[in-house]
C-alpha cells in the first residue's frame, strides 16, 4: 500500500488567529483573502503551550477555518492542548475546510481562495470580509509530497479545486507530464495558470448547462502511455463517477487515485433574518435527542440496504423497484417497503413513480469506508456484529460474539479473506502514526527493531525510510504474515529499504526475536489483563541490558468522555471480553508484566508512546 507514493509529513494541530490584510477578486466567482499575523510564526498559546511556526508543503494542504455562529459575538473555538486540540461538544465549533493556495514564509502571508456559489458559512464570510477582520484556523494536519513513481498525472476538478490545481502546476517539476481538466461556470471564471511544456490544461465551461462536462471530458480524453496518477476533486458525485471510470474502464489501481468530494449538491436553508447565512441545526429537545439515541430500526434498515447493495445500485442508475429487486436478489414487495422507509429517513428521494434516487445523505453510503463499516462482511462490519450480544456480555463480563455469530472472533481472524480486508483497511491510516515517530528521537540508537502491530508494513516503511541504518523484523500470525509478504513490494517499493524489513510468523505470546528495541502497537485491546501482561513480559524477554519496549495502546479517557471511545469499549467487551483500558488499568498491566515506565513520549497528534524497561530503571 500505496503503490504510488506521496510522502507524508504530519503537523502538530495548532489553533492560530490571523488578520485579513488583503482582499482581491480574481474572477467573478473567486475571491482571494490574504491573512497574516504573529501566530503564523512560533508562539505560545494563551494557556501556555509552545506552538510551532505554520508550514504548508503540499499542493493540496487544507486548513479548517472557524467562524462565528449567527448572533454570536465570538466563535466557539477548539481548545489548545499541549499535544493537539480538543473540540467542545455543545455547540461544536462552526468550521469549514479550505485549501492553502499560497504560503509565503518570508512575507508571513497565507492566501485562501473562496468560490462564490450558493450560500455558505465560508463563502458569506469571505464576501463580507474587510481588511482588519480576524479569524481562527487549525491545520494543515498533514502535507503530502508530489507523487514519486507516476509517468504522468491526470488532474480533474471543478471551480473548488482550482486553488489546489493552480498550486500543483506551480510546484510541478519542469519535466512533469500532466493532463488537467477544470470545470468552471463560464469563460469569465478562467484564471492564469503556470504553463509547462508537458502539461495540457482543458477548461470546461458549464455555460448554464445542468449537466457537468467534467466526467465526459475525462472519459473521452486521449490516454497516454505509462503509469498515471490521478488527482480528483470537486462535487461529490462527479468525483465518484470519475473514480469509477478510472478503476473500471481504464484499469487504474485504486491506490493510484486520490479523490476528494469538496462539496455536495443540496438545498441550504438560510436564516430568515439573513438570506446569505445558512441556518445552523435547530435545537432539539431532550426527548427528541433520546429518541435518536435509542432508535434501532433506522440503523438496521440502513445496514440492510448496504448489505443488499441498494445505494451502490441506485448510484449506477438502477432506480426502479422491480429492477432493484432483481439485481439485489430480493423480494420486490418487501424491498419496496424498505425503500419507502429509506425515503422517509431522507436516505432516498423519489425520482418518479416507483423510482428512487439518493439524497446527499444516501450518497455517503456509496463510499468504500462506509460500506466496510456497515456491511456484515466488511472488516469493520464483521466486528460490529458483536454488539448484538451486549446484554450477555454485560451480565457475564465475557465475550458474546460466538453466541451471536456461531464463531469466535479468533476463528473469524483465521479467514485469509477477512485478514486481507482488515489489513488493507488498517494500512491506510498508519503513515500519520508512524511518520512522526520516525522523525522523533524514539528510535535513536536502535539498529534492529522488532514490531508487533496490525499496521506493521506501512509503519516499517516510514521507519526504514527515515533511518538508513535501521533493520525491522515484523512478528505476525500466519494469515497476517501471508498478507504482509504479498503487500510489502507495494508498500515499500524501494528494494534497498525493503531488504531491511523481514516478516516472521510468531504470536505476541512468544519471546520476541533478539533486538535493540521491541515496539508493540495497539495489540492488547482484545486481551484480558493477565494475557496482556504475559504478552508484554514475553515481548521484553530477549531485550539486551538497557533495551527498551515501546508501547502504544488506545486508552479510555475518563476525564474527557467521548462517544467513540465508549463505542470501542463496548465492542471490545462483546467481541473479546476486554475493551479499552484506562491509564491506571494499563499501568497495572505493565507492572504485572514486571516492567517499569522509563518515560512517556507524545508524538504526532497526541499519541502517547510508553517507554518501558525490565526491572528497575
Amino acid at each position: 500500500m500505496p503503490k504510488t507514493s506521496r510522502r507524508l509529513t504530519v503537523h502538530p494541530l495548532t489553533l492560530r488567529e490571523v488578520e485579513v490584510v488583503r482582499v482581491v477578486d480574481l474572477t467573478p466567482g473567486m475571491r482571494r483573502i490574504t491573512v497574516s499575523g504573529a501566530q503564523l510564526r512560533a508562539f505560545t498559546s494563551a494557556n501556555g503551550f509552545p506552538q510551532p511556526a505554520f508550514d504548508s508543503t503540499g499542493f493540496d494542504d487544507d486548513i479548517r477555518l472557524v467562524f462565528r455562529y449567527p448572533g454570536r459575538d465570538e466563535p466557539v473555538l477548539p481548545v489548545q492542548k499541549e499535544t493537539g486540540i480538543d473540540l467542545p461538544r455543545d455547540p461544536r465549533p462552526l468550521s469549514r475546510v479550505y485549501t492553502v493556495r499560497r504560503w509565503d514564509p518570508a512575507a508571513g502571508e497565507l492566501d485562501i481562495d473562496f468560490v462564490r456559489h450558493g450560500i455558505g458559512v465560508g463563502t458569506t464570510w469571505a464576501y463580507r470580509a474587510q481588511v482588519g477582520d480576524r479569524i481562527h484556523f487549525v491545520g494543515p494536519s498533514t502535507s503530502r509530497a508530489m507523487p514519486q513513481d507516476a509517468d504522468w498525472l491526470l488532474v480533474a476538478g471543478d471551480d473548488t479545486a482550482i486553488p489546489a490545481i493552480a498550486r500543483l502546476l506551480e510546484e510541478l517539476p519542469e519535466q512533469a507530464k500532466a493532463q488537467v481538466f477544470i470545470e468552471i461556470t463560464d469563460d469569465s471564471h478562467r484564471q492564469e495558470l503556470r504553463e509547462r511544456p508537458g502539461v495540457t490544461v482543458t477548461w470546461l465551461p458549464r455555460d448554464g448547462a445542468e449537466t457537468a462536462p467534467l466526467v465526459d471530458a475525462v472519459r473521452n480524453c486521449g490516454w497516454w502511455d505509462g503509469r498515471p496518477f490521478a488527482w480528483l476533486a470537486g462535487e461529490h458525485r462527479s468525483v465518484r463517477d470519475l473514480r469509477r471510470h478510472l478503476v473500471e474502464d481504464r484499469g487504474v489501481p485504486k491506490e493510484d487515485i486520490e479523490f476528494t468530494g469538496y462539496w455536495r449538491r443540496g438545498e441550504v436553508v438560510a436564516l430568515e433574518t439573513d438570506r446569505a447565512v445558512p441556518d445552523p441545526a435547530r435545537t432539539r429537545t431532550p426527548m427528541e435527542r433520546l429518541h435518536d439515541l435509542a432508535e434501532l430500526i433506522a440503523p438496521v434498515a440502513i445496514r440492510t440496504a448496504v448489505e443488499l447493495g441498494v445505494p451502490e445500485l441506485i448510484s449506477r442508475g438502477v432506480t426502479g423497484v422491480e429492477e432493484l429487486a432483481a439485481k439485489a436478489d430480493a423480494d420486490e414487495r418487501a424491498l419496496g417497503k424498505l425503500l419507502r422507509y429509506l425515503h422517509a429517513l431522507d436516505i432516498l428521494t423519489e425520482a418518479g413513480p416507483g423510482r428512487y434516487a439518493l439524497t446527499p445523505v444516501g450518497e455517503v453510503l456509496t463510499l468504500d469506508f462506509m460500506i466496510d463499516a456497515l456491511h456484515p462482511a466488511g472488516a469493520a462490519g464483521r466486528e460490529l456484529l458483536g454488539i448484538h450480544g451486549l446484554t450477555a456480555s454485560v451480565r457475564t463480563g465475557r465475550a458474546s460474539y460466538a453466541a451471536i455469530t456461531g464463531r469466535t472472533f479468533a476463528e473469524v481472524r483465521t479467514d485469509q479473506n477477512y485478514e486481507d480486508l482488515y489489513l488493507v483497511r488498517l494500512a491506510k491510516f498508519q503513515a500519520a502514526l508512524a511518520e512522526p515517530i520516525a522523525r522523533s528521537g524514539l528510535l535513536d540508537g536502535v539498529r534492529h527493531l522488532v514490531l508487533h502491530s496490525g499496521g506493521a508494513g506501512a509503519q516499517a516503511r516510514e521507519f526504514v525510510a527515515a533511518r538508513p541504518d535501521l533493520r525491522v523484523t515484523i512478528c505476525a500470525l500466519p494469515a497476517q504474515a501471508d498478507w504482509l509478504r504479498r503487500d510489502l513490494p507495494d508498500t515499500i517499493p524501494d528494494e534497498q529499504e525493503r531488504a531491511r524489513v523481514s516478516v516472521v510468523e510468531q504470536s505476541v505470546f512468544e519471546p520476541s526475536p533478539p533486538a535493540d528495541a521491541v515496539f508493540v502497537i495497539r495489540a492488547f485491546k482484545n486481551l484480558p489483563d493477565a494475557d496482556a501482561a504475559h504478552a508484554l513480559r514475553r515481548a521484553a524477554e530477549n531485550l539486551p541490558p538497557g533495551g527498551r519496549l515501546l508501547l502504544i495502546e488506545d486508552l479510555f479517557d475518563t476525564d474527557d468522555l467521548d462517544e467513540h471511545d465508549g463505542e470501542a469499549d463496548l465492542i471490545g467487551l462483546t467481541v473479546h471480553g476486554s475493551g479499552l483500558r484506562t491509564a491506571a488499568e494499563l499501568d497495572a498491566v505493565i507492572a504485572r508484566a514486571g516492567l517499569v515506565h522509563a518515560a512517556r513520549h507524545t508524538v504526532g497528534w497526541g499519541t502517547t508512546v510508553h517507554e518501558l524497561l525490565r526491572g528497575r530503571p
